[in-house]
C-alpha cells in the first residue's frame, strides 16, 4: 500500500509541477511519520523517500535510535523550550521556531553540541486559535535577524499550516501570505530558500504558491490509528 501510495503521490506532484512549469526535483517531499511505526518508515525509505517529519521530540528520538542518521529528520510540531536540547540532538531541520526565546534556546544548545541547526520560522497565517506561529511584523523581523546573525543557526525558510477549511481561496491566501513574506525578507538580504507548506489535502495549491517542502502523511501512510501506540504498529 505504501509503495503504491508513494507512486501515486509522485505522479500527482509531477503533473502539478508540469502544469505550473516547476521542476519536481526541486520539491522536498517530507513523509510525516507521526504515529506510524518503524516498519512503515522503512517501507517508505525503500521507495526512495529520505525526508521524514515528526511532531513530537520523544517519538523523533526513539525513531532516530532505531533508524539513525541515514534519514533526514524534520521536527514539524510545536517545540517546548524544555525539550530543545533533545530536539537538537536528532533533528536536521526544526520547522517550528515561533518565538525569539525559542530561537535563542535552540542556539544555546546547538552551540553546546557544536552544531549548526537548520531552522524555519513558523508563521501564523490564519485566525484559528489552535494554530501557532509568529504574527507580529516586528517579532518576525527580530527573530529572523537573530537567526541570520547567529553562527549556530542556519535560517532556511518559513513554515505555515493552512486553515482547516474546504475554501480554496482561504487556503491560497494563507500560502500566498507566506510566499510574500519570504520575498520581503529576501529583499532585505535573508536569502531564504524554503517554503514549508502544504499537506495531503492542500499540497497542490501550495505548489502553485511556491512551496518547496511538502509535509505529507496520510497520502503516504494511510489513515492514522490513534488507538494504538506507534511502537506496536
Amino acid at each position: 500500500m505504501i509503495a503504491q501510495n508513494i507512486t501515486d503521490l509522485r505522479r500527482r506532484i509531477e503533473r502539478k509541477c508540469e502544469e505550473i512549469k516547476r521542476n519536481p526535483a526541486e520539491i522536498i517531499l517530507i513523509a510525516v511519520s507521526k504515529n506510524f511505526g518503524v516498519e512503515d518508515i522503512k517501507s517508505a525509505f525503500d521507495q526512495g523517500l529520505r525526508h521524514f517529519g515528526e511532531n513530537r521530540v520523544q517519538e523523533l528520538n526513539l525513531k532516530y535510535e532505531a533508524l539513525g542518521s541515514k534519514i533526514t529528520w524534520h521536527l514539524i510540531g510545536t517545540l517546548q523550550r524544555n525539550k530543545v536540547k533533545f530536539a537538537v540532538n536528532t533533528a536536521d531541520y526544526i520547522h517550528s521556531v515561533d518565538s525569539l526565546k525559542l530561537a535563542s534556546e535552540i542556539s544555546k544548545h546547538s552551540a553546546k553540541s557544536g552544531k549548526i541547526q537548520k531552522v524555519l520560522l513558523q508563521i501564523k497565517t490564519s485566525d484559528e486559535e489552535t494554530k501557532a506561529g509568529l504574527t507580529d511584523t516586528t517579532e518576525i523581523l527580530d527573530t529572523a535577524s537573530f537567526c541570520k546573525e547567529n553562527m549556530n543557526l542556519d535560517l532556511k525558510g518559513l513554515m505555515t499550516i493552512a486553515p482547516f477549511t474546504d475554501d480554496e481561496t482561504t487556503i491560497r491566501n494563507s500560502f500566498r501570505q507566506l510566499r510574500k513574506l519570504k520575498e520581503d525578507l529576501n529583499s532585505k538580504g535573508y536569502g531564504l530558500t524554503e517554503l514549508s507548506m502544504g499537506m495531503t489535502d492542500d499540497f497542490e495549491i501550495a505548489l502553485e504558491e511556491g512551496a518547496t517542502m511538502l509535509r505529507i502523511g496520510s497520502a503516504i501512510f494511510g489513515k492514522r490509528n490513534y488507538s494504538k501506540d506507534w511502537k506496536e504498529i
